[in-house]
């Protein structure tokens, strides 16, 4: 009909990346494992400095590995969680593809003397970083305001040993707790486990 004019295609605004996930978006991650600053106060400090956040992933001789860093302030990495067997694939393949990809060194990687030079200093300095895993859920307070809480959570033997090549690499020390089965038993022959008694968790230390 005249004077109709043709349909325009409407463009959308590009789909842009989030500089911080929300809590609940950390919370269906599941177990995850988190490098953390003891001296910064609990090993949820780093998330209340941070103001953007990253996705990234790491290369050692047993193949990738996936990371979230976050970042202050100054732009220096404040806290980083790892992906692992035991954490949810789906949610965390959701949550990396809406964060920037993160192509600068993480904290640990480097040669193995430089690894062992940063362990060794940050012993010294006090400031070195911790490995332990967590499961990551939300309180809400009045208002419906979200806060990110954690709980230590146990993994699985594979989960350790995913533990354990991280913290090999990263050049970080910590611990994780293994569940109490068989597996974990036979597990034991290729970690360092704290004596266990009765029903109690046994613990691998990274």
């Amino acid at each position: 009909m005249a004077g109709l004019r043709p349909a325009r295609a409407v463009a959308r605004p590009p789909i842009l990346p989030e500089p911080l996930p929300r809590p609940r978006q950390l919370a269906e991650l599941g177990t995850v494992l988190c490098m953390h600053r003891p001296q910064q106060g609990s090993e949820l400090a780093g998330w209340t400095r941070a103001v953007r956040a990253a996705a990234a992933t790491g290369m050692d001789s047993d193949g990738l590995y996936e990371s979230l860093s976050f970042f202050d302030r100054q732009d220096q990495c404040c806290w980083r969680l790892f992906l692992l067997p035991d954490s949810d694939f789906l949610a965390w393949d959701t949550l990396a593809s809406r964060l920037p990809a993160h192509g600068g060194m993480a904290a640990g990687q480097g040669g193995v003397a430089e690894r062992l030079w940063r362990r060794l200093a940050g012993r010294l300095a006090g400031n070195g970083w911790r490995l332990c895993a967590l499961r990551l859920h939300v309180l809400t307070q009045a208002g419906d305001a979200a806060i990110l809480a954690a709980s230590p959570a146990p993994v699985s033997p594979l989960g350790a040993a995913t533990a354990r090549r991280i913290a090999r690499q990263e050049g970080v020390e910590g611990e994780v707790r293994v569940d109490d089965c068989c597996c974990a038993r036979a597990a034991a022959a290729s970690m360092r486990f704290s004596p266990a008694s009765g029903n109690e968790v046994p613990l691998v230390r990274l």
